[in-house]
């Protein structure tokens, strides 16, 4: 993906960062999973790690398609058919998934801050772009937090922690390897 484009308004370019942020750390995820088990569900019950970026690839390319002037939930969509595994292999996933986000950062990074305030409609609810925006990024984090579970059960000893690991005295060693001694202080 290009570097993240500044958008117009503070606020959206705060919102464009965590989706993209996202997008990482399911990828460094998914990264760790060998092709067979992207294709492998906990049980019968569950999703597994191919059908979870299915859906979450349909659902950014339905809501940010065109989110100003048609409906989020688009007529073409196939949303039954995104948790049933298609049998795609890693560069097609991937391929899908790319599509998917880099609409996410087009669109949002072509509005402006007066958008916000406009009305969008999603399965026939009306609401703000800024609600739009935000019940869009909670919906995506919501599924990859499943990624990122699922990838570390199905990967096992042999998982690589992607953020702090745990442990005593793992936060501190994280805190001055990445600020030194001195703590960050906020404006104000």
């Amino acid at each position: 993906m290009q570097p993240l484009p500044t958008a117009a308004a503070p606020w959206l370019t705060s919102a464009l960062g965590e989706f993209v942020h996202q997008k990482d750390l399911a990828e460094r995820a998914l990264a760790q999973v060998d092709e067979q088990k992207l294709h492998q569900p906990l049980d019968e019950h569950t999703n597994s790690l191919a059908v979870i970026v299915q859906h979450i690839a349909g659902n950014l390319a339905s809501r940010w398609t065109d989110p100003l002037t048609t409906d989020g939930e688009k007529p073409n969509r196939r949303r039954d058919d995104e948790f049933v595994d298609q049998s795609w292999e890693r560069s097609e996933l991937t391929r899908r998934w790319n599509g998917a986000f880099e609409l996410v950062v087009a669109t949002l990074s072509s509005l402006s801050i007066d958008d916000l305030d406009r009305s969008v409609v999603i399965r026939g609810e009306k609401l703000t772009l800024e609600h739009a925006v935000l019940r869009s990024l909670a919906h995506t984090s919501f599924h990859i937090g499943q990624i990122v579970l699922l990838a570390r059960v199905l990967t096992g000893e042999e998982w690589n922690v992607l953020t702090i690991p745990r442990g005593p005295g793992e936060s501190e060693i994280h805190n001055r390897t990445h600020w030194g001694e001195a703590t960050p202080e906020a404006d104000g």
